[in-house]
Parts: C-alpha cells; structure tokens; sequence
C-alpha cells in the first residue's frame, strides 16, 4: 500500500514537472524503440543537457535503425565528435544491425535476448524495458540512486553497493505506467534530489524521507581507487603535421587516432610533460620527438591548423593542444 502510495504521488509530481526531451516525444513505436536505444547510449556517462544537441543532430541525419546499419565509421563517429566514449557508438551500430539481422528490426522485449545485444548492460536492458515495452523495472541509474540513498539514508559500506541498491530499489513499488515510473525517478533524482543542495521542498516523498528527517544529505559513494599509469608519447612532425595511428594496442580509445605510444612499467628516470585523467586512471605523460617514422608508413597525417576536419577522441586533441602552446 505504502509502494502504491509512493509511485503516485512520483508519478503526480513527474506529470506537472517533467522536461521536454526529443526522446519523450509522442512517435510511433518503431520511432520509440530507436529513439530509446540511441538516447540510452548517448545518457550513458553523459548529462542530458549535453545529449540534447546530438541526439536532434543524429536522428536528423540518422533517422532509423536501418539507416544506422548503413551509415559508415566515419560519419557516423563524425556524428559522436565530442561525446566521448567512441565505443558506445560503435556498439549502437553493431546492435542496430543485430537487431535488423536477428529481430526483424524490433527490440527484443526480454531481458536475456536484451543482454545479447553490443552495449547493453543490466542497466540499458531495464531502461528499454520499462520505457518501450511499459514492464515494471525500475533502471538503477545514478539519479535513482541518490533519490533510494537519500530517502533510506544509506551510508554504510554495503548499503551502497549495486547489488544491495537493486535489492532495496523494490520499495518504490511499481505502476501500469511503468514507462513513465522509471522516468519519473531518473527525473526527480536530477531536477530535485540533486547532488548538493537538494530542493527537498518541492519534493513529493520528502516528508517520508529519513535524510530529510535527519536534515543529513551528504551521499557515501563506493570510492574507485585511481590507478597511476605512465606513458612515453612518440611524437613525428612534418610543418604542421603530426603523424597518428590507430590504437590496436590498448583498451582505452580502441580503434580510434592516437598518437605512436607505449606504457612504460614503474620507469626510473621519467621525465612528465603533463598529466590526463581518463575514467580512475591517472595518465603520467612524457613526451619524445622522433625523426625516423618509416616503421609507421604510410602512417596517418594530420594538419594541427585544421584540427577540427578530422575525426579524433579529446585525448589526441588535447595532446596536439599542449604540443602547440609548448
């Protein structure tokens, strides 16, 4: 009764103050299963306020699963510029034409068969689930979870760890709008109980809030330990070229223009140029000039002047920034 109570007053609060995002458009449900999948892996890592812009330029340009299947690397990593996380794209691609191959052009409407498709996780199932398909699962998104620690007040090791979030996540209950529901959380977690200062005032389930009781709204996270790694950079220049590579050789930035580099094992004399933070990685980077490139020939040439024609993760860009300001 209590789950009940709480998944309408959500629901209540989401219809009066929920966002206009392109992906809650009312279209077809073909468009609401595409419009879905890619708005999923595009909100993976990234903030909706930064989606917004893409996910329009994208669908303008890529306007269905069969046109994706057909789309080439280059402008289709063209079309990512900018969001980062390349393989998330690459993934998008790989499940569109699984889904054209396998599910004549649908989303699968289980969980396991969800679990099979390039990029789709626990999380990125549940999501498609509720929101296409209207099946009551809640997806443990950041924004929900700030919403179940805070109303809980959970603070101990174990309280915060996925498997117990997804234990205690069942006291939000369900609704027949299950698209809506899980919405509605993700929505409540990001305009109200944000990450400081938390607008517990315009929040429909404050007063059963046990952190709103307690006046406490500080979150424990699980702490990621940083790992230190060190790199030699292997610069080639011709005027204003650099020479790039494609990454084979490291998990990070996989396929995509890199500058010639190797990890280096706890070096003795290392001399850091500058530092990168990538995901809990700390980049330690030293950077050499070499004059004999033939072992990467013909190689991959860039003009730094026109940067931005091509298509390159950050990393690679803000390598070439530091090269030219030092």
């Amino acid at each position: 009764m209590e789950e009940q109570l709480l998944a309408k007053k959500i629901l209540n609060w989401y219809d009066l103050n929920k966002r206009l995002l392109p992906w809650r458009k009312k279209v077809s449900f073909q468009k609401r299963q595409y419009y879905t999948l890619v708005s999923e892996f595009m909100l993976q890592q990234t903030q909706v306020a930064t989606v917004i812009p893409y996910f329009n330029r994208f669908i303008k340009h890529v306007p269905s699963f069969k046109s994706l299947t057909k789309l080439q690397n280059k402008k289709l990593l063209k079309l990512w510029q900018g969001l980062g996380y390349y393989s998330r794209a690459r993934n998008l691609k790989k499940t569109a034409q699984k889904i054209t191959k396998s599910y004549n052009g649908n989303l699968p409407d289980n969980f396991e068969e969800l679990l099979k498709l390039p990029g789709i996780g626990n999380y990125t199932a549940s999501a498609i689930l509720a929101i296409v398909f209207n099946r009551p699962y809640i997806p443990l998104d950041g924004n929900i979870e700030r919403v179940l620690k805070r109303y809980l007040y959970l603070k101990k090791d174990y309280e915060i760890q996925k498997d117990y979030l997804q234990k205690r996540k069942t006291i939000f209950g369900f609704s027949k709008r299950s698209n809506d529901y899980a919405q509605a959380l993700m929505e409540l977690g990001a305009l109200v109980c944000k990450p400081k200062n938390p607008l517990c005032l315009k929040c429909p389930i404050s007063k059963k809030c046990a952190s709103f009781r307690k006046r406490d709204f500080e979150l424990n996270k699980v702490t990621k330990k940083n790992i230190n790694k060190y790199f030699l950079i292997k610069v080639y220049k011709k005027d204003t070229k650099y020479l790039l590579i494609k990454n084979t050789r490291f998990n990070f930035l996989k396929n995509l223009r890199i500058f010639p580099m190797e990890e280096l094992t706890k070096p003795k004399s290392f001399n850091q140029n500058f530092n990168l933070k990538m995901s809990n990685m700390n980049m330690n980077i030293e950077i050499r000039y070499f004059n004999n490139d033939k072992k990467f020939s013909p190689g991959f040439w860039i003009d730094q002047k026109k940067l931005d024609n091509y298509v390159l993760p950050s990393f690679t860009k803000k390598v070439v920034k530091y090269l030219e300001k030092n």
